[in-house]
């Protein structure tokens, strides 16, 4: 079977920790986001594989290079001039898919969700197309999908935040908003609704209009785990979660260098990581290369060496960070 990952956006959100790589090619615990996203899909027999690519699209070739590692077959879509947007990318990408039912999912996420139960739906149901959902009882920021009897209806807003002196008590699922999980199962008839070769978002140019003329598009609402790292804050809460306090809730990337005397505590170490003695580390991420001194503390920041962003553009949704001798400090919350 046949499945596009979708790894070509920029992850502006998630700089300076993509600043010399797209998003789903960043390590998750000793392995890129991307290779988790393949392994999973070569779990349901998905193993031929396009992967879609703009930003930094070395950086997914050496996460992934033919896809051998991860079980699967790989093969590469490259947008050029421009990024080609979610509906853009099936069209650059139709002669792989346009020959029978596919799979579409995002890069940057972490799932369990039961794809041939998915599948299965996605068969029974007749529909042009499957969106796969879970509740969202937290109301977390993710776009309402609104359904009846199966099938979605439209798309509404975010939902109401909860705040923290409101009733904590689970929800019920008539309670829960759904949301979007970015997995998707698509007939090649959907390339009907697609303009050629320009950027476009595939809400407004085929779901929107598809349930607008009558299409069936069915609603998968899915149990298991997901978890989408987007941003830097998700990204540390999540690797410390999966970490469940292993090894001090430490992930230790390759050719570490770390001083006994040095205090290293619920923290995500990329490669070449150099920390020296009496440093303490806690709730922190350090890109590759990066050397903390002796005597420093870095608590709650994402920190990458200095000259890969002295001359670089900070990103308008990027947060905030500062200059510390050799190092770019970003404070998280």
């Amino acid at each position: 079977m046949r499945a596009m990952i979708l790894a070509a956006g920029f992850g502006t959100r998630l700089f300076p920790l993509t600043i010399d790589r797209t998003k789903p090619a960043i390590p998750f615990l000793g392995k890129p986001l991307v290779g988790y996203v393949a392994e999973y899909l070569s779990g349901f027999g998905f193993d031929e594989i396009v992967v879609n690519l703009h930003h930094q699209p070395e950086s997914v070739k050496q996460a992934l290079g033919d896809g051998s590692d991860f079980g699967v077959r790989i093969h590469y879509a490259l947008e050029q001039p421009a990024i080609l947007g979610t509906a853009g990318a099936l069209w650059n990408a139709r002669d792989f898919l346009q020959d029978e039912t596919f799979l579409v999912i995002n890069g940057k996420i972490i799932t369990d969700i039961d794809l041939a139960a998915a599948l299965g739906m996605h068969k029974d149901s007749g529909a042009l197309a499957t969106m796969v959902l879970k509740e969202n009882p937290n109301h977390e920021k993710f776009t309402i999908i609104n359904t009846e009897g199966g099938f979605v209806t439209g798309f509404g807003g975010f939902p109401e935040p909860i705040f923290p002196d409101e009733d904590q008590k689970p929800k019920t699922k008539d309670q829960s908003p759904l949301m979007y999980t970015g997995i998707q199962i698509l007939e090649p008839a959907v390339f009907d609704y697609i303009p050629p070769g320009v950027e476009s978002d595939i809400i407004s140019v085929f779901y929107r209009p598809a349930m607008a003329h009558g299409e069936r598009i069915a609603a998968h609402v899915a149990d298991g785990n997901w978890r989408e790292l987007s941003t830097i804050q998700r990204y540390l809460d999540i690797s410390l979660a999966v970490l469940k306090g292993e090894n001090n809730g430490v992930s230790v990337g390759k050719n570490a260098d770390i001083a006994l005397t040095a205090s290293v505590r619920d923290s995500i170490l990329w490669d070449d990581v150099a920390i020296e003695p009496g440093a303490i580390v806690e709730r922190a991420i350090l890109g590759d290369g990066v050397r903390i001194r002796a005597g420093e503390t870095i608590k709650n920041a994402a920190v990458v060496r200095a000259d890969l962003v002295r001359n670089a553009e900070i990103p308008a949704k990027a947060l905030p960070g500062h200059f510390e001798a050799e190092n770019y400090v970003v404070p998280l919350g």
